[in-house]
Parts: structure tokens; C-alpha cells; sequence
């Protein structure tokens, strides 16, 4: 029989990887980044022109390698694709416990 466990909504704090809080943005950030791209029908070449970096990082980012990326890179290359990002800061409601979250 297979032991299923309930998970949490984070899949990086759930395999105890560091750091899983920013990595969970990261991964949504970069979900974003991909979908405006493909959407836009940028190359990576392109992209990584807007963005300022190498294409080989931009590669990595949408492959889901993006530990050396900051948060604040991933939105500027958000704004580079013409978002607009907000950061909103506000009290948890009530039963639920704070945290971040990237909104669509």
C-alpha cells in the first residue's frame, strides 16, 4: 500500500529544502516570466536582452534552476516585459497563518 500525505502548498517545504519559502515565489515568478514569453513569442536570446543577462541564465530560469536569481531580478525582468508588479503588504487574516504569495 502507498502512504499518501497531505501537503502543505509548498512542494519545496514539504522535501525540507532551504530556503523554501523563497523558492516557492521564485517558481511562481519564473511561471509568470515563461508564460509572457511564450505568450509574446520572445527567443531566450531576446529575452535575456531585455532582462540584461546572459541567455544561458534566462535557459536556467525557466528550467527551474534559479537559485542564483534574486526575487527582485525575477520582477525586473517582469517590468522589462511590461507588468506591473506590486508588493502589498498586509495583516494575515484571521486562522490563517502570514506568509508570501504571488498573485496573479
Amino acid at each position: 500500500m502507498i502512504e499518501v500525505h497531505e501537503g502543505s502548498g509548498n512542494v519545496y517545504a514539504d522535501l525540507g529544502i532551504a530556503d523554501a519559502g523563497s523558492m516557492f515565489i521564485k517558481a511562481h515568478l519564473a511561471s509568470k516570466i515563461a508564460t509572457i514569453i511564450k505568450r509574446r513569442k520572445l527567443t531566450q536570446i531576446q529575452a535575456a536582452g531585455l532582462f540584461g543577462m546572459p541567455q544561458p541564465k534566462v535557459s536556467a530560469m525557466l528550467r527551474g534552476h534559479f537559485r542564483g536569481i534574486s526575487e527582485e531580478k525575477m520582477m525586473r525582468c517582469l517590468v522589462a516585459l511590461g507588468q506591473d508588479v506590486q508588493i502589498v503588504v498586509r495583516p494575515a487574516r484571521k486562522g490563517v497563518e502570514a506568509g508570501l504569495s504571488v498573485a496573479a
